[in-house]
């Protein structure tokens, strides 16, 4: 798919070398499903607050499984893809599952950024996070559009012209 993805046991190593030398990772995850400017002001805020951005992106099996039979809309290789675009993404990772606590457990990241649908207090990961000592960290402007206001815009506007 892209040399910014890489699977878990390449993302310990890395972020293992990236401790080495001192510098600060940051974590963040989603379906990034339509990807929009929401999306990118998240990342590039979450980037901003360390020296490397590990990206975990929703599997389509966990993104179903989050959002329903008719997600995703774009499938996990273009989503990857345009995501690995992103300069100040760094690294990317699929996962299967609906929370990133394994994640967290094995990377041990400096921070776990979340979007600003989320507050320190609703992150699904925070308990994990905590007991680790990693930062939660409320990345990017208060969040004004999503996936799935962008799909019923399209969707009012255009109907079934396709």
């Amino acid at each position: 798919m892209t040399s910014k993805l890489v699977d878990l046991k390449t993302a310990v190593q890395i972020r293992e070398e990236l401790r080495r030398e001192g510098k600060r990772v940051v974590f963040a995850n989603g379906c990034f499903d339509v990807i929009h400017g929401g999306h990118v002001s998240y990342l590039q805020d979450a980037r901003a607050h360390g020296d490397a951005l590990i990206v975990a992106v929703n599997s389509d099996v966990s993104e179903r499984g989050l959002k329903g039979p008719t997600r995703p809309i774009y499938g996990e290789k273009d989503r990857v893809a345009i995501l690995a675009a992103i300069r100040f993404v760094d690294y990317l990772l699929l996962f299967d599952e609906p929370t990133v606590d394994h994640l967290l457990e094995a990377l041990r990241p400096d921070a776990h950024a979340k979007g600003t649908d989320y507050t320190k207090e609703t992150v699904p990961e925070r308990e994990v996070a905590e007991r680790l000592g990693i930062e939660v960290y409320i990345a990017g402007p208060p969040k004004e559009n999503s996936s799935k206001t962008v799909i019923a815009t399209v969707l009012e506007r255009y109907g079934d012209e396709g």
